[in-house]
């Protein structure tokens, strides 16, 4: 079983960029021909022209980029046919060779954050059978509830060679109402580097995420536990990248939220690796909706975005 972290480290190099392509469809933004042939706007018609849409999609980045994030939200939205048009996404993203990273955000407690974590990666046990779900190489998380909560997370991920994405820096512009909070560290903190000045909560959870990092790196020299940090907050994500040198961080808010090219350099270490890119609107939508040569577009734009991150 390859580590997640080598593997990441693998498609990186081969396709010689870090961007990944997060699939949010939206209804009101697809080609108009796609939706047209639907006839009505029901939730079925919805689902089924997200998934011809996702499908031609993968077939335009998969020779370009490492990597795919489908956001479960819109697919969940359109009920169980968004639910099943999602599974058949990542199974073609997969024989695609591409790293797939589920972005559901999830966390619970116990039995519940475990049928999560079996859902997104080996599936889901019952008697002496194991059902496949989402098989996902990577599972977005939330670590509000502590590490109890994350631990069941860390063993079905690694019982599969997956990974995780620990939110710690969002990209949202409402980010530092609980992420800016200064935090005085507990007089029994371990890992803190000054036990007397607080310090902002999300510098505690990127420590936290640090340090489950840790306890499994793979050969590339990276853990198989990521931080998410958002591209508008380049400031902190220069911080963050010093804190934690064994993390690989999902990166998201470049384009069409506002994060540029030099606001996420500094995520990358200095040999290209440890950060994943991550651009939605601006390579799934770059045309009208009535712009024929619509595929045309998402293959220019996604060019475009792996030229504007080129470090080299």
């Amino acid at each position: 079983m390859i580590h997640f972290a080598d593997r990441v480290a693998a498609a990186v190099r081969a396709k010689r960029n870090a961007v990944c392509v997060g699939l949010d469809p939206r209804w009101e933004s697809l080609p108009l021909e796609l939706r047209q042939r639907r006839g009505d706007a029901s939730l079925a018609a919805i689902a089924s022209a997200y998934e011809e849409f996702c499908s031609r999609v993968l077939d335009i980045v998969a020779p370009l980029v490492p990597a795919v994030k489908p956001q479960s939200a819109f697919f969940e939205a359109c009920g169980p046919e968004g639910m099943a048009a999602m599974q058949r996404l990542l199974c073609k993203a997969r024989n695609h060779n591409l790293i797939t990273i589920l972005d559901g955000k999830r966390n619970d407690i116990a039995s519940t954050a475990s049928a999560y974590a079996d859902a997104a990666f080996g599936g889901t046990r019952l008697a002496a059978r194991t059902f496949p779900v989402w098989e996902a190489d990577a599972l977005t998380i939330n670590p509000y509830l502590g590490r109890d909560a994350v631990e069941p997370f860390l063993e079905s991920a690694r019982r599969v060679g997956a990974g995780l994405f620990v939110l710690v820096r969002t990209s949202n512009p409402g980010a530092g109402q609980f992420q800016d909070l200064l935090v005085s560290p507990p007089a029994s903190s371990s890992h803190s580097t000054d036990n007397s000045s607080p310090r902002p909560l999300y510098q505690y959870v990127g420590e936290a995420v640090g340090a489950w990092a840790r306890e499994n790196v793979g050969q590339c020299g990276l853990g198989d536990v990521g931080a998410v940090v958002g591209a508008t907050y380049p400031a902190e994500l220069v911080m963050l990248r010093k804190l934690l040198p064994e993390t690989i961080f999902l990166v998201p808010g470049f384009g069409a939220q506002g994060g540029k090219a030099e606001d996420v350099a500094s995520a990358f270490r200095p040999d290209g690796l440890g950060a994943i890119v991550n651009s939605s609107r601006g390579i799934l939508f770059p045309f009208k909706p009535d712009d024929p040569s619509w595929e045309t577009r998402i293959d220019e734009a996604t060019r475009a975005t792996i030229a504007a991150l080129d470090t080299r």
